[in-house]
């Protein structure tokens, strides 16, 4: 009993212990299911609360707000309540005993809450998390990093040092969505070595991820397209979870990856088939203005006509209700589209006219230009974007952001531009890059057409600032010392002025660097070389030779690029087939993982250098195969579509001509027939002289017939008939066509449907065609892939071709209708 007595008052105080332990402040927390049921807590224990207490209220709101719509949140009420403000004030006092974890998150959730990033609370918390950042766990990191980008810290000491412990811990990171964080907020700051280990991490814990979490490959792309990298196998293992995401995914998403796809041009036809059916589900559920403007932008561009014509329709009802973002997204999307509904684009620049204030530099940039492209008329609008754009221009020192002021300045008419501007613009020259001041050489260029003052003074400002980027250009080409990183300036580059002043200086720097030509970059320098229309056998030469040693490290995607100038320029080095039969034997087993358009752009390069492999035909030429490219048609730009389209035909016209084996039938023959009808086709001055000065040989101008359309619709500048004594025949019918004053071609409505003459035994026809300068390579008299095919071809249709090239035709020595007509004699009848 005495021992039982003993035991009680032990038992009782244990009792009232466990009691006491309990946090009721923390439970009531836990159980609000409203913010403002969180706040009226921090109110009532406002003397009690803890750290814990604090950072579980602060979490709390913000996760009641994230689950919410973004226009039915309520932060703006949350951020002036009365108990907010204690919540501040007591987590400002408290930084010092948070752990890392809270501090980082608490942070996080507080700049969520909209607190402004100049406030004391946030300027102590990040101190403070940049005091313990080498101890921090990388999820921790992760988040903060995100905290830096946001606050536009991403270049910045403290991010320096964040790349630096991501470099170092990099192979302990197992967590993707914390991986693909940090790699959108150090974009800015990898190396080539770190970018290269980001992508082969990315990749591995791809496999991990849960595959109904589509926000981690969005972040990976988004990396990708900061540091402007083209890495398709992480691109298409991101495409994968979007694909399987697609029933899930909004407009908003939707136009993310659309957009983040069209900025690193990557084509992937499944998903824009699929995201265009998934958007058109989403048009009757997408009412309020923020949502039905993300699905206009992402839909407006892929759809069709009728699509379009409903979508604007809609969007006129609710455009008054846009926010000042919403209506240049919109604008934007109106120019992609060139849509011409005026109502439509009045009512969009009427919103933006009023909330002109709201936007920062680039934006203006982007809208000035999207309005002056849909060649919207306003010059009140306009004046008051010039007078915003000159003001951004003369306070900003970013390279990038005076380029693209400038460019869109240039674009307004304007009789002169100040002083004031040109000084600015000089002061900012040495730091752009290639791309950059090429951009800038096109708006003096303008500005020089534009201002009368230049015609007078020819020691101008302008000719100053031309002068100053020449030698701008020359010295950043002269001290560069990586290839990948001139090649990326010089993506977007050639243009008259660059062709002019730094294209040789540029191959000359090409050709210094040729040992870092390399399995990842010969795409882009192959594709350099096709675009800027040269031939350099060295260059080419060590092409082909990396890519046929390391054809298996080369995408199967990339082997367009790396044979286009092969083919188009028609160079031909030592190991030329070796070259082709690597690259055919590489994208063969992917036949079927191509884009529709890429295909037929690939199988038509193939084609100009004589290649015909047959199972890339016979895939091409399938009823499924062209099924499938005509639903990817539509989704297409114009350009794009006419020119596949235009390479479909040529590509069936040489298999038709050069592998009848495959017995492939000639299907584009109305095509041809109502693309002959719509181009107005013009006889240049020299194509009239030669075809004077034929008649003069011939023995009178019914010897010879101009712009002859043979079978398989090639057009032929003149065509004459011998006999087997090499006579000239007549033409007994009328001609096929009438030459204007103009030299305008004046077709016969029915000169397309017209056979051909039957020839007398052993006569034949010749072909006789004047070869432009676009015939040839710039920098040489070599023929280009184009020209070569097209005789070829001829050749088979029965023809003698004799080709006229200009550099023979316009020589000193045929300077005389004599000399002329002396040459044309010995081409035709020997």
């Amino acid at each position: 009993m005495f021992r039982l007595q003993c035991v009680r008052p032990c038992l009782r105080r244990l009792l009232h212990q466990a009691v006491g332990s309990r946090d009721y402040v923390l439970e009531g927390l836990q159980v609000c299911s409203a913010d403002v049921q969180v706040l009226d807590v921090v109110g009532k224990n406002r003397t009690k609360l803890t750290v814990e207490h604090v950072s579980c209220a602060v979490r709390m709101l913000w996760d009641f707000q994230k689950e919410r719509p973004e226009l039915l949140r309520t932060v703006h009420l949350i951020k002036c309540h009365p108990q907010f403000l204690t919540l501040r004030v007591l987590a400002e006092n408290k930084i010092s005993l948070m752990d890392d974890s809270t501090l980082v998150d608490m942070l996080y959730a507080f700049l969520r809450l909209n607190v402004e990033p100049h406030d004391s609370l946030v300027q102590q918390m990040v101190s403070e998390a940049w005091r313990r950042v080498d101890r921090l766990p990388m999820s921790s990191l992760s988040k903060f990093a995100v905290i830096l980008n946001d606050q536009l810290l991403h270049s910045s000491p403290l991010m320096g040092h964040i790349t630096n412990i991501l470099d170092q811990k990099l192979s302990s990171i197992d967590n993707g969505r914390v991986l693909a964080a940090l790699m959108v907020s150090v974009s800015n700051l990898v190396s080539t070595r770190l970018r290269d280990a980001l992508i082969s991490r990315a990749e591995c814990l791809l496999d991990t991820v849960d595959p109904l979490n589509y926000n981690t490959p969005r972040r990976m792309v988004q990396f990708l397209r900061s540091i402007k990298y083209i890495h398709r196998p992480l691109l298409e293992k991101c495409n994968e979870i979007f694909m399987r995401n697609i029933p899930r995914l909004d407009a908003e998403n939707i136009s993310i990856i659309l957009g983040l796809y069209q900025s690193l041009q990557f084509n992937n036809c499944d998903f824009r088939l699929a995201a265009k059916e998934r958007l058109i589900e989403l048009i009757d559920t997408s009412t309020d203005p923020h949502s039905f403007s993300k699905l206009f932008v992402a839909l407006a561009p892929i759809s069709s006509a009728e699509i379009r014509e409903r979508l604007e329709n809609t969007i006129l009802l609710v455009a008054d209700e846009f926010s000042a973002h919403q209506a240049l997204a919109v604008v934007e999307a109106l120019e992609e589209i060139q849509s011409r509904n005026f109502s439509l684009l009045n009512k969009i620049a009427s919103v933006i006219q009023k909330k002109l204030h709201i936007y920062r530099s680039m934006e203006v940039a982007r809208l000035t230009q999207a309005l002056f492209l849909l060649h919207y008329q306003n010059p009140e609008l306009f004046a008051a974007l010039r007078t915003i754009l000159v003001s951004f221009l003369q306070r900003s020192f970013y390279p990038y952001e005076v380029t693209m002021l400038t460019r869109v300045l240039s674009m307004l008419p304007s009789p002169r531009l100040d002083e004031d501007v040109v000084w600015h613009v000089d002061e900012v020259i040495a730091q752009c890059n290639l791309s950059e001041l090429n951009t800038i050489s096109f708006a003096i260029a303008k500005w020089i057409r534009t201002d009368p003052s230049y015609r007078h003074n020819t020691h101008s400002k302008y000719v100053r600032l031309l002068q100053r980027l020449s030698q701008c250009g020359r010295e950043r080409l002269q001290t560069a010392n990586r290839l990948d990183l001139v090649l990326d300036e010089t993506k977007f580059a050639p243009g008259e002025w660059f062709e002019e002043m730094l294209l040789e200086e540029t191959f000359v720097t090409l050709n210094r660097m040729i040992d870092q030509i390399n399995s990842s970059n010969i795409a882009d320098l192959a594709f350099f070389l096709t675009r800027t229309n040269r031939l350099h056998p060295s260059l080419m030469d060590r092409i082909a030779s990396v890519a046929i040693e390391h054809i298996d490290e080369i995408h199967f995607s990339a082997t367009y690029p790396t044979l286009l100038p092969f083919s188009v320029l028609n160079y031909e080095p030592a190991h030329v087939d070796e070259l082709y039969e690597a690259c055919i034997k590489r994208f063969t087993p992917h036949i079927s993982s191509f884009d529709p358009h890429l295909l037929v752009l690939l199988a038509y390069c193939l084609a100009l250098a004589d290649h015909f492999p047959e199972e890339l035909i016979r895939e091409i030429f399938s009823i499924d195969f062209l099924g499938k490219l005509d639903c990817q048609l539509e989704s297409l730009n114009d350009s794009l579509k006419m020119r596949t389209k235009q390479r479909l035909m040529e590509l069936n016209r040489a298999v038709c001509l050069e592998s009848p084996e495959f017995q492939v039938p000639w299907f584009h023959e109305r095509y041809c027939q109502h693309l002959q009808k719509k181009v107005n086709g013009s006889v240049s001055p020299v194509q009239q002289q030669i075809h004077a000065m034929l008649g003069g040989v011939l023995g009178g101008i019914n010897f010879v017939q101009a712009a002859v359309i043979t079978p398989y619709f090639y057009t032929i500048h003149f065509e004459c008939k011998l006999d087997k004594h090499l006579k000239p025949l007549s033409y007994s019918g009328p001609s096929t066509l009438q030459i204007s004053e103009r030299g305008k071609v004046l077709w016969d409505s029915n000169s397309l449907e017209k056979a051909r003459d039957e020839l007398p035994a052993g006569a034949h026809r010749i072909a006789i065609d004047f070869m432009d300068s676009k015939s040839f390579c710039k920098n040489s008299h070599h023929m280009k892939g184009e020209a070569l095919m097209k005789r070829r071809h001829l050749e088979i249709l029965g023809y003698r071709v004799v080709q006229i090239p200009h550099f023979e035709w316009n020589s000193m020595e045929l300077s005389t209708p004599h000399a002329w007509k002396r040459y044309l004699r010995k081409k035709i009848l020997g």
